[in-house]
């Protein structure tokens, strides 16, 4: 959680909570008439600001939902309708494509899937934005992620079953969890994912408020590094197609972590592209290769809202007390197991 939730109090406190914790109005990605790109001092399109990715739209689409991509102006009103009630601040805090699947299945309450601990209620969250997609992915065109290969499988369930055992050190967690890195490109939504874009003649800098990572990516037509070269966010080189800011990444870590444990690192290739659709939002379209994980490329594509709000500091390093709750939790699990007093497993 960032400072953000903090500021909220604030305002919090001058409308009363009158105001739903799901944001019911559609935004609009259409440029109005009249409007024209803005451009910086040496004539590239104007993509700086903060960006907010806080889309309800799931990664993939529901198996409910078969092969509709859209939904009907009726099923987008029942939907909002559903999620305002769930979601009104003062329930179970809902992440990422939990708030569409809720409302969708028109569910009585929600609680959170963090049974064992608890969680903080919805009133932390961002306000989520519904339209009428029923996926990000938009390639293929069933919205869902293309079945990994046999390497995939395999890297996915050995890592399941490693986090079945107690973590013995912080390398055995999450890099989220150790204040690493929340991976690139970072997808979720609604959870400080606020992106801020910075521009020089020869540069641009996208800076995420998780972990406050920042890609410094240069535009000058060099290669990428050797291969030998390997970074946690690896090596991303841009280039301007018209008014699109296209940026190349490779050169991954094998330690690196793409949506978390999800089968691919070293061998991940991605291409995300800029574009600015109108004074408010940002198309922001990634396609995601690896042929060692999956048996076929898959395209997202997220409108990205601009956004008044700063980008705070995440503070993730300051003392990292989760991690050592982490360990000395497992510590004792490890303890009452000896003693035959739990039988609790670590996730």
């Amino acid at each position: 959680m960032s400072n953000r939730g903090l500021t909220a109090i604030v305002a919090a406190a001058a409308v009363v909570l009158m105001a739903p914790a799901v944001a019911l109005a559609q935004p609009s990605g259409a440029a109005p008439e009249g409007w024209t790109m803005p451009r910086t001092p040496d004539g590239q399109p104007d993509l700086q600001g903060v960006w907010a990715n806080n889309v309800a739209t799931p990664l993939e689409r529901p198996e409910e939902l078969a092969e509709k991509d859209a939904l009907t102006d009726e099923e987008l009103a029942g939907l909002k309708a559903r999620a305002a009630r769930l979601f009104d601040g003062q329930g179970d805090a809902a992440f990422g494509d939990s708030v569409f699947k809720a409302a969708l299945v028109a569910a009585d309450d929600f609680t959170s899937t963090d049974v064992a601990t608890g969680n903080y209620n919805q009133f932390w969250l961002a306000d989520r934005n519904f339209d009428r997609r029923t996926s990000l992915i938009v390639d293929p065109p069933n919205g869902r992620i293309p079945t990994l290969t046999k390497g995939g499988q395999a890297k996915v369930a050995a890592r399941a079953e490693a986090r079945l055992r107690h973590a013995v050190g912080p390398e055995d967690r999450a890099l989220s969890e150790r204040c690493i890195s929340f991976g690139v490109p970072r997808l979720g939504a609604g959870y400080n994912s606020y992106y801020q874009v910075l521009q020089t003649p020869g540069y641009v800098v996208v800076s995420q408020e998780t972990i406050h990572d920042v890609r410094v990516i240069p535009l000058d037509g060099s290669p990428h590094f050797s291969d030998r070269i390997r970074q946690w966010h690896g090596d991303s080189r841009g280039h301007w197609d018209g008014d699109t800011l296209v940026v190349d990444t490779t050169n991954f870590s094998p330690k690196s972590t793409f949506r978390e444990f999800n089968g691919s690192a070293a061998n991940l290739h991605t291409i995300e592209r800029f574009t600015r659709v109108g004074p408010d939002t940002l198309q922001y379209e990634v396609t995601v290769d690896d042929p060692t994980a999956w048996t076929a490329p898959w395209t997202v594509m997220i409108p990205l809202q601009q956004s008044p709000d700063q980008i705070y500091e995440f503070a993730c390093h300051e003392g990292n007390v989760g991690m050592y709750g982490i360990l000395a939790g497992a510590r004792a699990l490890e303890k009452g197991e000896a003693e035959g007093t739990t039988a609790t497993k670590s996730r």
